[in-house]
């Protein structure tokens, strides 16, 4: 089913469109399920009627959470709108209401716990998920072109909602940064002697097919082996997986001995609650997050008990 002709003819309007391969993978799989879940017939042959249906199902037997309800649904938009150009009008189908629920945060002790069980390039890699808020992708994707150690600061491209932003480098990542730096241009350097490079953005590989032999355009932490492009098939070298990351930063939280669900997100959320604990206005820290709702980043306030005013427990005055 994943190779029908149909299927792969949406694929190629969904690259040409510059969607992410996590975008990709994600609406191909919606709309898949879609397909079977109405016997296989034909998109065209469907409408709003069926596309609702099937997204009730999702609810109420699917059990799926609402973001992913939310993906399945951009999905099948994605199908009639953009590829099928049928309007489906107003389905009349509500999400699911979304339960506000606080994201986990290490103090600054427990953070400093857990950095001592770590080394390497997974401990400088936590490192700048706390010290920047990144996530662990756009972390990974840093090209060395994308870090100023002069003034300390991060350029994020292509972040989440393909926004890109500015944040602050830590001092103490800037200096072993600068090692990281070194080996990864030396590393090129051999790569390219062999005709290879770091995989490149699609068009960007296409209008220069030479930028690969430039330094700026290598990845700060490249993989141990080459692989294939999943767009072009050229051979190149991509940057690391997040779960080499993973799996060491739950060993290092386990012998920290720390009692809390902790994941590399964990360490932007202690980011953005330790920025507001020191006093930082709550826009600065949007902006550092790339947050475009001011709501979304309110949730640290509730982390910290701020949306209190101060009061105090009754106990206390006793």
């Amino acid at each position: 089913m994943s190779s029908s002709p149909f299927l792969e003819a949406i694929r190629r309007d969904i690259r040409l469109r510059g969607y992410s391969i996590r975008t990709e993978k994600a609406y191909l799989y919606w709309i898949k399920r879609y397909i079977l879940f109405h016997r296989k017939r034909h998109p065209s042959e469907l409408g709003a009627l069926e596309v609702k249906c099937f997204l009730s199902w999702l609810t109420t037997n699917g059990n799926v959470a609402v973001n992913t309800q939310k993906v399945a649904l951009n999905a099948l938009v994605f199908l009639y709108h953009k590829y099928l150009h049928v309007e489906l009008g107003d389905l009349g189908f509500t999400l699911a209401s979304k339960q506000r629920r606080l994201p986990t945060v290490l103090s600054k002790k427990e953070v400093s716990k857990v950095l001592l069980h770590l080394k390497g390039t997974a401990k400088l890699i936590i490192q700048i998920l706390y010290g920047s808020g990144l996530r662990i992708n756009e972390c990974l994707r840093l090209r060395i072109q994308d870090i100023n150690l002069d003034d300390f600061s991060l350029l994020i491209r292509d972040g989440k909602g393909n926004k890109d932003r500015q944040t602050l480098l830590s001092r103490s990542s800037a200096e072993q940064l600068t090692h990281y730096i070194d080996k990864a241009i030396a590393l090129q350097q051999a790569d390219n002697r062999n005709g290879l490079g770091p995989s490149l953005p699609f068009s960007l590989a296409k209008k220069y097919p030479n930028a690969y032999r430039q330094t700026a355009w290598m990845f700060v932490f490249p993989s141990q082996g080459i692989c294939q492009h999943p767009l072009t098939g050229v051979t190149c070298r991509h940057h690391r997986h997040d779960s080499t990351v993973r799996k060491k930063l739950q060993r290092a939280v386990k012998l920290a001995n720390i009692n809390k669900r902790v994941t590399c997100h964990t360490f932007r959320h202690s980011f953005a609650t330790h920025l507001l604990e020191k006093g930082r206005d709550i826009r600065t820290v949007q902006e550092l997050l790339g947050h475009n709702d001011l709501n979304t980043t309110q949730i640290y306030t509730h982390v910290l008990g701020q949306h209190y005013a101060g009061t105090s427990s009754p106990m206390d005055d006793l």
